[in-house]
């Protein structure tokens, strides 16, 4: 990806993958190949992120077992976030736990509330291979943890207990997209 272009300007749409593909359950592959693919699939992402109108997404959710993730997210003070994350490694997530509303494209048309941490610090590298350290706060920590649960094979329904499980769960089964 050049520095300066516009993420995803030059990428196709993917389709997404949805609950029930075992694909978002599974624990994702280190990524080892720094090629022109690895550049290709992160900008397809953010494309297909963009479409979607969501704020991350990761490679399991576009069919690719592969640990990435791309995002386009604010914090609670309205500061975006742009980038992506190949090989990430939660390094810290702590500070206050708040329950806020979530969804996910691969649940599309759903949402609930879960219970995050408030500040998150994640490590990976590049597309270009080069190491890099995200700190997350407010609603940008949660994007970034929600968006490490996808390449550890968790989604965040994994979070909810008692009736707002069950709640996610119900409407899952009834949604038009559900196997």
């Amino acid at each position: 990806m050049r520095h300066g272009s516009i993420p995803g300007a030059r990428g196709r749409l993917l389709p997404l993958t949805l609950l029930g593909d075992p694909v978002l359950r599974a624990p994702s592959e280190e990524v080892t190949d720094f090629g022109p693919q690895l550049a290709r699939l992160v900008e397809d992402m953010f494309a297909t992120m963009y479409a979607a109108q969501g704020v991350g997404l990761a490679a399991n959710q576009v069919g690719e077992s592969l640990r990435v993730f791309v995002y386009d997210c604010p914090d609670d003070e309205d500061r975006r976030h742009v980038g992506h994350l190949v090989n990430p490694r939660l390094v810290e997530a702590d500070g206050l736990v708040l329950r806020g509303p979530e969804g996910c494209l691969s649940l599309p048309g759903l949402e609930a509330g879960t219970e995050r941490y408030d500040h998150t610090v994640v490590e990976g590298r590049t597309v270009d291979g080069e190491l890099v350290r995200v700190h997350g706060t407010g609603f940008f920590a949660r994007c970034l943890q929600h968006e490490y649960d996808h390449v550890e094979g968790r989604l965040y329904m994994d979070h909810l207990t008692g009736w707002r499980r069950r709640r996610l769960l119900r409407q899952a089964a009834r949604a038009s997209w559900s196997r």
